[in-house]
């Protein structure tokens, strides 16, 4: 049974120049998480640490931003409690309406993709300008995010070549991407002087102190808040870490684990309002509550967003982030959209190879194949499990309780593997529907077997 996933997958790699670059670039970050990751001896038990402090704010949440809020307030921020997305758009609103904002600013932030921010705001005849290049890109396509940490990993720099001359008045078919920069930076730079507000969201929120921190490489998030007066900044509850002994830990795990940098080029603490200025915090729940609530994936929440799930995942490298129906696409991903709405986002379930490699590679121990293996069982359940993967499963477990009926088949193996491929692999029966291999994938295969490379 083809799912959204797989009729999207298969039209990404329709375009095979495209979705080999995509693959080795996303494998290159990871290959540079692991050189770096072997740089300090005590990678694991920063892992380990990770994990513990994840678990420990999350099963004292209530208390950590409690004190948040408390010495958020001592530092002169106003601090907002949004419950979902609607009364996280309506607080914005509010704020950017009482001060009579008409161009507003942000870095880049998955809970505003989370809650349809820029889309409210724009209803409501506010501008909202993308600072992030990457974001900013795909703000002027009118797409969404293709990964959370590099947006725009999908684009080539050609197809952001012919964007600029419509949008910037660049050079026609200058595809320099030095160039490219310095006429987004250029065109950016307006957008920042003319911005009344601006917005950054959070990588972590320091419970000790009441303050934000944010992590970029471009700056943008400076940028943006040093003009305007008014600045909101927004993050989801699970980014509550208790103190800064705790911070440092994460902050030498986020950057290495997501592009193989020893640290982000800026890590920025957004402590008070600057002066003459106002600061807004808003700490939005959107359903990280009932996660809390839910013992088979609680540990979701300790997931830091640094994508390196992602660049490992042989199956995202291999059909691109639009292949998948929620906004965040891969390993995590899966597991945010199942606990978000099952029965819309179920079909990205079947996007995982269990190969664990995501699981390998969290910087904070998230189980995430182990979450996806769960939600495989739920299926049935749910009553969307494939019905072709269900008898042949229930096949599965006759043979194997009945020893005499497994040892027939190992004897009539033989017959079967004679078999001419197409008898086997073909549209007429349920075997060859969910296996027979994809139109893309043949000529390689062909090409493979002339060359003797296959047997």
């Amino acid at each position: 049974m083809s799912t959204k996933h797989s009729i999207a997958a298969e039209k990404f790699q329709e375009n095979r120049e495209l979705a080999s670059w995509h693959d080795q670039t996303l494998w290159m970050v990871r290959a540079k998480r692991d050189k770096i990751s072997k740089e300090v001896p005590e990678w694991e038990k920063l892992r380990d640490m990770s994990c513990a402090i994840k678990q420990y704010s999350n099963s004292h949440l209530d208390l950590l931003l409690q004190e948040f809020e408390k010495n958020a307030i001592a530092n002169g921020a106003h601090v907002y409690w949004a419950k979902d997305a609607d009364e996280y758009c309506s607080i914005i609103h509010h704020i950017l309406e009482g001060h009579h904002v008409k161009h507003f600013i942000k870095s880049k932030s998955m809970l505003a993709e989370e809650c349809g921010l820029n889309e409210y705001l724009e209803e409501k005849g506010i501008e909202v300008v993308e600072s992030d290049l990457g974001e900013r890109i795909l703000q002027l396509m009118h797409k969404r995010p293709s990964h959370i940490v590099m947006p725009a990993i999908h684009i080539k720099k050609e197809e952001i070549g012919e964007l600029f001359v419509k949008e910037m008045g660049t050079e026609p078919g200058n595809n320099d991407q030095t160039y490219l920069t310095h006429a987004a930076r250029k065109n950016l730079r307006h957008k920042f002087i003319e911005a009344e507000a601006a917005m950054t969201g959070a990588n972590f929120a320091v419970a000790s102190t009441g303050e934000c921190v944010v992590c970029t490489n471009e700056g943008n998030a400076d940028m943006g808040t040093s003009q305007p007066k008014l600045q909101i900044t927004a993050f989801g509850m699970e980014k509550i870490v208790p103190d800064r002994d705790a911070l440092g830990v994460f902050t030498r795990l986020l950057a290495r684990s997501g592009t193989g940098q020893p640290i982000t080029t800026y890590t920025s603490h957004y402590r008070k309002p600057r002066k003459g200025g106002e600061l807004h915090i808003i700490i939005v729940d959107n359903g990280r509550s009932q996660i809390l609530a839910d013992p088979d994936h609680v540990k979701t929440l300790n997931c830091l967003r640094c994508g390196a799930c992602m660049n490992t995942c042989p199956v995202y490298r291999r059909s691109g982030g639009y292949s998948y129906t929620y906004f965040i696409p891969g390993p995590i991903g899966i597991n945010l959209g199942m606990l978000k709405a099952p029965l819309h986002y179920y079909d990205n379930v079947s996007a995982c190879s269990l190969c664990h490699s995501c699981q390998n590679v969290c910087p904070a121990k998230v189980d995430l194949a182990d979450q996806i293996y769960r939600w495989r069982q739920k299926l049935h359940g749910l009553g969307v499990a494939s019905s072709s993967k269900k008898y042949l499963s229930g096949g599965m477990k006759m043979l194997m309780e009945h020893p005499h009926l497994f040892n027939l088949a190992l004897k009539s193996a033989p017959i079967a593997n004679a078999l001419p491929h197409w008898m086997v692999y073909n549209g007429l029966n349920d075997w060859g529907k969910e296996h027979e291999m994809p139109e893309f994938a043949k000529e390689s295969f062909n090409e493979m077997w002339k060359n003797n490379k296959v047997k």
